[in-house]
């Protein structure tokens, strides 16, 4: 199963990724300026996956892109694919397991991991 992930770009606005069950990223939301933002337009979009719409192109380098849009509001730009086919795999991810999937929120700047620091490998071999 998929997940979205929520996370903060460089400017410090909120965004959000879908990832596909390898952990591949599918799509990238639009920038918001507060973090329940995204956790709304997640929810949002499971609600209303039946009336996405998936506009296609290629690029100028050749590889494939999609939008996604939700009515005509721009909702999500994809990744690049180099072919058609991965691109419609992309999008048949999201419409297999966008509903099911949960929500991961690392956008605090809180480290995951506490902390401890960390021993360097010389003490640690003593």
């Amino acid at each position: 199963m998929g997940a979205f992930v929520i996370s903060r770009r460089f400017n410090d606005e909120y965004k959000f990724v879908f990832t596909s069950r390898k952990g591949k990223v599918i799509f990238t939301s639009l920038s918001y300026e507060l973090r329940f933002e995204c956790e709304e337009d997640i929810e949002k979009f499971k609600k209303s996956i039946d009336i996405a719409r998936f506009l296609k192109f290629k690029g100028s380098g050749g590889k494939y892109f999609f939008k996604l849009m939700l009515g005509d509001l721009h909702f999500a730009t994809s990744r690049k694919y180099t072919t058609e086919l991965l691109l419609q795999k992309g999008i048949k991810e999201i419409i297999n397991y966008a509903v099911k999937s949960e929500i991961l929120d690392f956008s605090s700047n809180e480290s995951i991991f506490g902390d401890e620091e960390v021993e360097d490998d010389d003490e640690a071999a003593e």
